[in-house]
């Protein structure tokens, strides 16, 4: 199979990420932080180094572990909530985003406004600043679009949150293991992500992470080894927001994953690079084909549509007839198919990653080509 979805979860995992889970579900299954034994405090030691491990990755002050990415974004839109608020968004944001903020219309009152790009695609930090409003609590964007790609001005809108004193929330999901996700340069208060995407990671992970003490109440209740002797949730970060017990097999595949990614040699991001740009070159040269997002966009990831051809259909032939997996259909972000026009039919996606090769590249453009003709 030539695998091209990577942005939705990275298929392939490096051998230390195997090994490091494999380690820890035959040796680390302890609870970490639920006992005083010696398995539970060596697993507690594994979280911490995990904490530490993605500290230094982010920039980050500290890190709460979660079920996935869109558990720790619901975290904190629902954990920063205020009654008759309003927050500052985007079209291209994906669900895990805007069904909570949409649900939160219907439990509180919340309003938002979803920022659209300008003519080139990327969104003007002016015209977030423009929409907020005296009752403006929250700005939430993602640092890349799932679907397009294109990557927002996220430093130039945190220093617009800094001004007007708004907590800043990052969706780094598409970001983080692609591009530098520094929340110091960034200015942001919470960045989310899951270590299975652009880390090489594990799945059943995700990372809260935190900067500047901001505000946030849990979401979920429950033991958190901590407070134990009363009935209300403790709110100390991270072990509030940590309730039940932690995946210890997966946070230790995510430190692993972490080394690895930092060790890769600035050639493998030039590679990657180098295919996405022959995969949007190539595919441009096909009649009928329509690509989604120009500038700014991260090279991994390419969005288009063939004329006349429904977006699934091209999805099935490219299964079925040539063995290569690409995303189709609306990918969980319907206000950026809104704008996109294509609500109805949807889009192709192919995402790459390290592993895929520009001879993988050259035969998917020519399969593309035969299901145009």
């Amino acid at each position: 199979m030539i695998y091209f979805d990577n942005a939705a979860t990275t298929m392939i995992k490096p051998e230390c990420v195997i090994k490091a889970d494999a380690y820890a579900l035959k040796s680390l299954s302890a609870n970490a932080g639920r006992g005083s034994h010696s398995a539970a405090i060596k697993a507690a030691q594994i979280v911490y180094e995990a904490r530490k491990a993605v500290q230094k990755l982010t920039a980050c002050d500290d890190t709460a572990f979660t079920f996935n990415c869109t558990d720790a974004l619901n975290t904190v839109i629902f954990g920063t909530a205020k009654k008759g608020g309003h927050i500052v968004t985007t079209i291209y944001e994906h669900n895990s985003t805007l069904r909570p903020i949409h649900e939160l219309g219907k439990r509180m009152n919340v309003s938002y406004t979803a920022v659209k790009p300008n003519a080139h695609g990327v969104i003007d930090p002016a015209e977030v600043e423009r929409a907020i409003r005296p009752n403006t609590y929250l700005i939430a964007v993602n640092q890349a679009s799932n679907v397009t790609g294109v990557v927002a001005p996220v430093a130039q809108i945190g220093n617009i949150a800094k001004r007007h004193g708004i907590p800043y929330l990052i969706d780094g999901a598409q970001s983080v293991g692609y591009l530098d996700v520094n929340m110091r340069e960034i200015g942001c208060n919470y960045l989310c992500f899951s270590p299975h995407k652009g880390l090489h990671g594990p799945q059943g992970l995700g990372c809260l992470c935190v900067r500047g003490n901001p505000p946030l109440l849990p979401l979920r209740f429950g033991g958190t080894g901590t407070a134990s002797h009363t009935l209300v949730q403790p709110t100390d970060f991270p072990e509030g927001f940590e309730s039940g017990t932690l995946p210890v097999n997966s946070i230790f595949a995510l430190i692993a994953a972490i080394t690895h990614y930092q060790r890769q040699p600035l050639s493998v991001t030039r590679n990657l690079a180098n295919i996405g740009d022959l995969l949007r070159t190539e595919l441009s040269k096909i009649n009928g084909v329509k690509i989604y997002g120009k500038y700014n966009t991260l090279p991994n990831i390419v969005c288009f549509n063939l004329a006349k051809t429904n977006a699934a259909a091209v999805g099935n032939i490219l299964n079925e007839q040539y063995d290569i997996a690409v995303r189709c259909g609306l990918h969980c972000a319907p206000l950026c198919h809104t704008y996109l026009g294509t609500l109805d039919c949807g889009a192709v996606r192919a995402s790459l990653s390290y592993h895929n090769t520009s001879s993988e590249v050259e035969f998917f453009v020519k399969a593309i080509r035969e299901i145009s003709k």
